[in-house]
């Protein structure tokens, strides 16, 4: 497929508190984190719909991450994701 066919990725933005958190990951975590975001990114219908709300659960077994997210009308993704300890 030509780039302009392909599916659209979502562009993701992390906020100053996300940045800070982030900084005091290992490599390991923000690997397993980067995991878990890109494929949401690539696919918000990954997760399971949260009973009574507009919410997702998205839990990778593997590498322990685990992100709550909500997608707009507008497919911008808003979403809290972490490393499970």
């Amino acid at each position: 497929m030509s780039p302009e066919h392909c599916a659209r990725r979502s562009h993701v933005i992390m906020v100053e508190p996300a940045l800070a958190q982030l900084a005091k990951l290992t490599a390991s975590e923000t690997h397993r984190l980067d995991r878990a975001i890109v494929a949401i990114s690539v696919n918000p219908a990954l997760g399971t719909e949260v009973p009574g709300t507009l919410l997702h659960d998205y839990t990778d077994e593997i590498d322990a991450v685990r992100g709550i997210y909500y997608v707009t009308a507008l497919k911008t993704i808003t979403m809290v994701t972490y490393v499970e300890a």
